[in-house]
């Protein structure tokens, strides 16, 4: 698994100071995202890793115009998908294609894996009855699964099976983004490595894009060629996936000192971000992060820290940024 940097790749997908809110009772607002920028390049992965309740499946609904954006705009080749209806929203599906946490949920239990994994190509058109079967063997062979599956239904198939199968169904109208929410996470860890590696394959054929909502910051480190930390809604840390170790907010420090490894030594400390996030219709004043934060300074409970660059790539919003890691 590579994440080396695409940097010579076009930008096909830009995020731009994107903020999602929700009413809620008694006339209150929740802040699910707040100002959240990222582009995404032709053929990289960029992972979004937080906690839960980060806001990060919010900004991947919002990125898949599920919900539009309260403040901002989403551009696919220059374009505001934000602003797109009827046929022309449509039609921009062709493009950026979901895979979901827990497939069964995605899954007509009644249908038999044909009919699923040719679906999108039957609501745009692209396939007759005659051909769907050749169609669905073929998308089986892509994603290492045997032709004969195509007969079967999901309850017949384990949990990584019924993933691949999701991935066929995404890959089916050759889409140039493909959004994938903690689509490993509920897959035991032998599992996973072989879904990321089929991930990393396909994109070194096809070209295809990643945008991977994750909360495990390990995993992502090995495959993901960009990072973006979340949380409460904000965007701590831009950085390479192959930098992590060089990350400097104190918050993805914490992430960084709390993952567990069998390479680790036996005496090796794991530190447990202490305290609950905040809610998010209750976001204190400041750095959202200032309530949990070690190093935090009379500053941090008065000013939001902006991103800035700090090194070619890697982006920062903390008035103390610490020393890397490593």
């Amino acid at each position: 698994m590579s994440n080396k940097a695409h940097a010579t790749h076009d930008v096909i997908l830009r995020v731009e100071d994107v903020t999602k809110k929700f009413p809620a009772p008694g006339g209150q607002e929740l802040t699910a995202c707040s100002h959240v920028s990222f582009n995404v390049r032709a053929g990289e992965t960029v992972a979004i890793v937080g906690e839960s309740g980060c806001g990060k499946t919010t900004l991947l609904k919002t990125l898949m115009n599920i919900h539009p954006p309260t403040e901002g705009r989403i551009l696919f080749h220059g374009e505001d998908v934000t602003k797109l209806t009827g046929e022309e929203r449509r039609e921009n599906y062709r493009h950026i294609q979901m895979v979901f946490q827990d497939p069964t949920a995605a899954f007509d239990p009644k249908m038999r894996i044909r009919d699923i994994i040719c679906e999108p190509l039957e609501n745009f058109g692209e396939v007759r009855a005659d051909e769907k079967e050749e169609k669905a063997r073929a998308l089986l062979r892509q994603v290492e699964l045997p032709e004969d599956f195509t007969d079967r239904y999901p309850h017949n198939m384990s949990g990584g099976q019924r993933q691949r199968v999701a991935i066929a169904r995404a890959l089916a109208l050759s889409p140039e983004v493909i959004a994938c929410d903690e689509a490993t996470s509920a897959l035991d860890v032998s599992v996973q490595d072989r879904i990321i590696r089929l991930l990393v394959r396909l994109q070194e054929e096809k070209g295809i894009a990643y945008v991977f909502i994750c909360h495990d910051l390990a995993l992502v480190s090995l495959f993901a060629h960009r990072v973006v930390i979340m949380y409460l809604g904000h965007v701590m840390e831009r950085i390479a996936g192959a930098e992590l170790q060089q990350a400097c907010h104190p918050y993805t420090q914490a992430l960084l000192r709390s993952v567990f490894s069998t390479d680790m030594e036996k005496n090796q400390h794991i530190s447990v971000l202490p305290g609950e996030i905040p809610s998010p219709l209750d976001i204190p004043a400041g750095c959202p992060f200032q309530t949990r934060c070690p190093v935090a300074r009379d500053i941090c409970h008065r000013e939001s820290p902006g991103l800035r660059e700090i090194a070619p790539g890697h982006f920062v919003a903390c008035h103390e940024p610490q020393a890397p890691l490593a």
